[in-house]
C-alpha cells in the first residue's frame, strides 16, 4: 500500500509510521490484505457528528489553524473577559424553585454558605409568589451573586419588584450587581413554555439600560432547542437567529451597543465533553461576528450560562447521571462559561421518587463544580483548550456550520417566519429521529438504559412515566422497561427469556453477556441454566416456562446444533425461538429447525424488544 508522505516536508514525519500501524491493525481486524485498503486508512477510523462534521481518530500539526486572539479580544472565542478572576473561576449556580418565600430564602442562603456563587430564582408561576419576592431576596449580597429570575409570564411585575428592592439597596459599586430578568419570548415561544411578549421584553430592555446596575433583560434561551433534539450547530444556529430577531426589535428604540448589552446566551452542557468545549467557543465566535457586522464588534461579548443537558438524563439507573453531568461541567467550565447550573441527579423523576432529599441532590449538584474549582482548579487557566489541535478544529468546524444553519434560517425570512413555516422543528425533528435510530441500534450508549441496565430497580411511579417536553436519548427504552414494571405489577414476576448456551463457555459467553444485556435493557429477565447439551436442551425449557428462548454459541456450534436445539424448544412448548447472530450462522436450516428472528450487533433493538414484550403480553 502506498504512503503518501515525505518525511523531509511532512510538519509530522512520524506519521507515515502511525499510518503504516494503522493499516496493519484494520487489515487484520477486517481480515483482508493491507493493499485492500484505502490510501488514507486512517479515514475508516473516523466519526460523524449529527452535524456531519468529521472527527479524526488523530490531530496533529497538520491540522494546526492560527492562534486566536487573547480572552477579552474579537471575536472572543478564548472568553469574553480577559480580567476574570481565575481563583473564583465561572459561577456556581442553583435552580431555587420554592413556592414558598421563606423556604427559597433559607435555600439561598443556605446555598451561598455552602459554595454556590449564582441564583436561578424561579417565580411567579415557577416559584416564589411575585409579591414575595422581597422576603425571598432578603440578606442576598447582590454584587456578590448574581440573580438571574425565571418568571415566565410574570416577568414584568417580577422585575419590577426586584428593581424596587434594588433601590433600596446599597452598593459601593453598583455596576457590579448583575441581574438577568430572563425575559425569552422567541425561544420560550419554540418549547411552547408561556413568558412575555416580544413587545414587553424589548420594553422592559429598554429599563434595563437605564439602570445603574448590570442588568440584562433578555435571555436567549438555546436549551430549549437541544431539549427537542437539535444538534450542536442547529442550537448555535438557531440561538443565533433569535439574538438577531432581538436586535432587530431592540435597534428601534436604542443604539446597537445598548441592544447587545441586553442579550445573553443559555446553552445546554452534554456529556460529550469536547463537543460542549467547542460549542461554548464557537457560540463566543458565531456572536462576535453578528456584533461586527452591526458594526459594533467591540460589544459582541455576552455572557454565557451553561445549563447541563435535561436531555442525556436518565431515569433508570439516574446515579449514572452524576458522571454525566460531571464531564458536562467540565466542558462547560473549560469552554469558557461564566455561569454554570448543574441539574440534579435526579432531575429527570418526580420530586421524592428515589427517596433521597432534595438537600442531598442540590448537594451533589453543587459539589460536582466545587470539585473542579477548589480541587481541580480548572478556573485557574482562560481557554485551556487553546491551541489543542482537536479543540480548535472543531470549534471552527462548528462555529461553521452554525453559520450555515444561520444562513437557512435568514434565507426563510428570519427566525420567526422559520419558526411558523416549520423549518426550525423540521431540522430538529430530523436530528432527534437520527438520534433515537442510533440509540435504538445501541451505536450511541446510554448507560443503565440501553447498555449495563439494572433490572432489580424499584418500578417507577405513574408520575415518572409521564412524557414531558424533553426529547430524552433513552426514552424509547425506558418506556419499554415502564411496560416491564407494569407486566411485574399484574402477573408479580417480570417477562422471562430462556438463554440456551451452546458448547463451552469460551463458545458462548460472549454471545450470552450480549442477549441478557440486550434483554435487560427492555425489562426481560433472562433465565441461564449454564451450558446445555442438546438433549437436555427440553428439559430446561420445561422447568423455565419461558415463553422465548435465546440459543447462544459460536457460528461453528449453530452449524452442528442449532437445529435439533430449535426442534427441542419447540418440542418443549417455547413460542419463540431466537439465535444470538445473524442469518447467516444457520442459512441452511428450514422449516421447525429454524429460528423464529436473529438478535445481532445492530439491529433495531426497541423493535425487537417491544415485540417479544408483546408476545408476553406486556
Amino acid at each position: 500500500m502506498p504512503i503518501a508522505s515525505d518525511p523531509g516536508t511532512d510538519p509530522v514525519p512520524d506519521y507515515a509510521q502511525w499510518r503504516k500501524g494503522v493499516a496493519g491493525v484494520l487489515a487484520k481486524a477486517r481480515r483482508v490484505d493491507v493493499a485492500e485498503l484505502p490510501g488514507e486508512p486512517e479515514r475508516l477510523l473516523d466519526e460523524t457528528t449529527y452535524d456531519g462534521l468529521t472527527v479524526a481518530p488523530l490531530y496533529t500539526r497538520r491540522d494546526e489553524l492560527p492562534e486566536q486572539p487573547l480572552p477579552g479580544t474579537f471575536p472572543f472565542v478564548r472568553g469574553r473577559d480577559a480580567t476574570r478572576d481565575v481563583h473564583q473561576g465561572w459561577f456556581v449556580s442553583a435552580q431555587v424553585a420554592q413556592r414558598d418565600a421563606a423556604a427559597a430564602n433559607r435555600e439561598i442562603l443556605a446555598g451561598l454558605e455552602n459554595g454556590i456563587s449564582a441564583i436561578w430564582l424561579g417565580t411567579g408561576e415557577r416559584g416564589v409568589p411575585v409579591a414575595d419576592l422581597p422576603s425571598a431576596l432578603n440578606g442576598l449580597l447582590f454584587e456578590l451573586a448574581p440573580l438571574t429570575l425565571d418568571a415566565g409570564g410574570d416577568l414584568a411585575d417580577a422585575a419590577a419588584q426586584v428593581f424596587a428592592v434594588l433601590d433600596g439597596y446599597t452598593a459601593p459599586d453598583r455596576e457590579d450587581i448583575r441581574i438577568s430578568l430572563g425575559a425569552a419570548p422567541l425561544t420560550s415561544r419554540f418549547a411552547g413554555l408561556t413568558d412575555i411578549g416580544l413587545a414587553e421584553a424589548v420594553a422592559l430592555a429598554g429599563q434595563a439600560a437605564q439602570r445603574a446596575e448590570t442588568v440584562r433583560a433578555i435571555t436567549v434561551d438555546a436549551t430549549v432547542f437541544h431539549d427537542a433534539g437539535a444538534s450542536d450547530a442547529q442550537e448555535l444556529g438557531a440561538a443565533v437567529a433569535a439574538g438577531l430577531a432581538y436586535l432587530r426589535s431592540l435597534t428601534e428604540s436604542v443604539d446597537i451597543a445598548d441592544a447587545l448589552g441586553q442579550l445573553e446566551f443559555r446553552l445546554a452542557a452534554t456529556d460529550d465533553q469536547f463537543a460542549t468545549i467547542a460549542k461554548f467557543r464557537a457560540a463566543r465566535q458565531l456572536w462576535a461576528r453578528v456584533a461586527q457586522v452591526c458594526g459594533a464588534p467591540d460589544f459582541g461579548g455576552a455572557p454565557q450560562h451553561a445549563v447541563t443537558s435535561a436531555a442525556m438524563m436518565s431515569q433508570r439507573d439516574p446515579w449514572v447521571n452524576m458522571l454525566r453531568t460531571t464531564l458536562a461541567a467540565f466542558g462547560a467550565g473549560i469552554g469558557g462559561a461564566d455561569t454554570v447550573t448543574v441539574l440534579p441527579f435526579d432531575s429527570a423523576l418526580p420530586p421524592g421518587e428515589l427517596g433521597v432529599s432534595k438537600s442531598f441532590a442540590d448537594r451533589m449538584a453543587r459539589n460536582i463544580q466545587l470539585l473542579l474549582l477548589e480541587e481541580s482548579h480548572l478556573g485557574h487557566v482562560l481557554d485551556p483548550g487553546a491551541g489543542s489541535w482537536y479543540v480548535e478544529d472543531l470549534t471552527a468546524a462548528l462555529a461553521a456550520k452554525a453559520w450555515e444553519f444561520l444562513q437557512e434560517i435568514e434565507a426563510a425570512g428570519g427566525y420567526l417566519a422559520a419558526l411558523d413555516s416549520g423549518l426550525l422543528a423540521e431540522r430538529v425533528a430530523a436530528t432527534k429521529a437520527a438520534r433515537d435510530t442510533d440509540v435504538a441500534h445501541r451505536k450511541s450508549a446510554v448507560t443503565g438504559v440501553n447498555e449495563f441496565p439494572n433490572l432489580a430497580e424499584q418500578p417507577l411511579s405513574e408520575a415518572a412515566r409521564r412524557s414531558g417536553r424533553v426529547a430524552r436519548y433513552g426514552a424509547a427504552f425506558e418506556r419499554l422497561r415502564d411496560r416491564s414494571d407494569a407486566y411485574l405489577a399484574e402477573h408479580g414476576a417480570r417477562p422471562k427469556a430462556l438463554l440456551v448456551p451452546l458448547g463451552s463457555v469460551a463458545e458462548h459467553n460472549v454471545r450470552v453477556t450480549f442477549i441478557a444485556n440486550l434483554l435487560a435493557s427492555g425489562g426481560i429477565e433472562s433465565i441461564n441454566p449454564g451450558p446445555l447439551a442438546v438433549d437436555a436442551i427440553a428439559a430446561a425449557a420445561t422447568e423455565a416456562g419461558a415463553p422465548i428462548a435465546v440459543l447462544c454459541g459460536s457460528d461453528a456450534r449453530y452449524g452442528s446444533e442449532a437445529g435439533a436445539a430449535v426442534e427441542q424448544l419447540r418440542a418443549a412448548g417455547v413460542s419463540t425461538v431466537l439465535l444470538a447472530g445473524a442469518a447467516k450462522g444457520v442459512a441452511d436450516l428450514e422449516g421447525a429447525q429454524r429460528p423464529d428472528g436473529f438478535l445481532a450487533a445492530r439491529i433495531d433493538a426497541v423493535a425487537a424488544l417491544s415485540g417479544l414484550l408483546e408476545k408476553v403480553g406486556a
